[in-house]
């Protein structure tokens, strides 16, 4: 057991720093470093395709704003039990608490209408995208890791996460070391930025694909990890309201992806020939 501890990940002592009456919670400066890669990211991807800056900038600003809304209506409406039992819980963002569906599905829905009233391509700037909100989401999973929440079971492996007693689970206090699911979301996320850039590069996609597959595979990921966690949530028949949502997510995805790719090929089949008839004239 020594030696597992020795192993271990450990945790911050404190999420906060005092600077005289300013207190800076890193949960909030880490959400913002993903932001800023997000929008580095897209802003990139996009520029390289003849867009501009000016409309990545305006996107960030109503789909970060939306997304964070959706996220947190999204953990305030399935996770109510784990909110400050005070007035200012349902805000309370700061203490952690964002759905990453309610906010992935309300920022993707603003910005889409943002972008069309803009003139742009939905689909080609959805796939530039991706990309960048795999890499925020992976880095916004550090602001887990300096709130000690969202941890999954008990573990012993050497890369267990030591969590404090007053953070841990009440059947599960004795326990010291825990499988850290901020890291495996964060390296599958990262992973799967790479495997996108690589799909893109080497198969022909339908614009909006890429999205789509974005979808597929980080559902896929978040469907293993959400067995893991261990912390409040609504379930359904034992299991987690989460799983149910990866699951859905999963196969509404793939479906799509399936048929936008079968329809696009369609599309693009040259039309058969048409064989022509000569008129025969009429008997006078």
């Amino acid at each position: 057991m020594r030696l597992s501890l020795l192993a271990s990940i450990p945790s911050p002592e404190s999420s906060t720093i005092d600077i005289g009456p300013l207190s800076i919670h890193f949960y909030g400066l880490t959400l913002l470093v993903a932001i800023a890669a997000a929008v580095v990211v897209t802003g990139i991807r996009w520029t390289r395709r003849g867009g501009d800056w000016d409309l990545i900038f305006r996107l960030a600003v109503w789909g970060v704003a939306s997304g964070i809304v959706g996220a947190r209506l999204y953990h305030v409406l399935t996770s109510w039990n784990e909110l400050p039992d005070e007035w200012w819980g349902p805000f309370a963002i700061w203490r952690g608490g964002l759905g990453v569906w309610g906010g992935i599905g309300l920022g993707f829905v603003v910005a889409a209408i943002v972008a069309k009233r803009s003139g742009a391509d939905v689909a080609r700037l959805a796939d530039c995208v991706a990309p960048g909100l795999l890499i925020a989401q992976g880095i916004g999973r550090f602001g887990n890791w300096w709130n000690q929440e969202l941890f999954g079971k008990p573990t012993d492996l050497p890369w267990g996460l030591e969590i404090s007693p007053e953070n841990r689970p009440i059947q599960y206090i004795e326990s010291e070391t825990f499988h850290p699911t901020f890291l495996y979301e964060a390296l599958w996320c990262f992973a799967a930025a790479l495997l996108l850039l690589v799909i893109e590069r080497r198969f022909r996609i339908r614009p909006g694909g890429l999205f789509a597959l974005y979808v597929l595979i980080y559902s896929i990921g978040r469907l293993w990890i959400e067995m893991l966690r261990v912390d409040p949530s609504h379930e359904l028949g034992g299991v987690r309201l989460n799983v149910f949502v990866a699951a859905v997510a999963i196969v509404l995805s793939a479906a799509f992806f399936v048929w936008w790719q079968r329809s696009w090929k369609r599309d693009q089949a040259p039309p058969a020939q048409k064989v022509e008839t000569m008129a025969v004239p009429r008997e006078q």
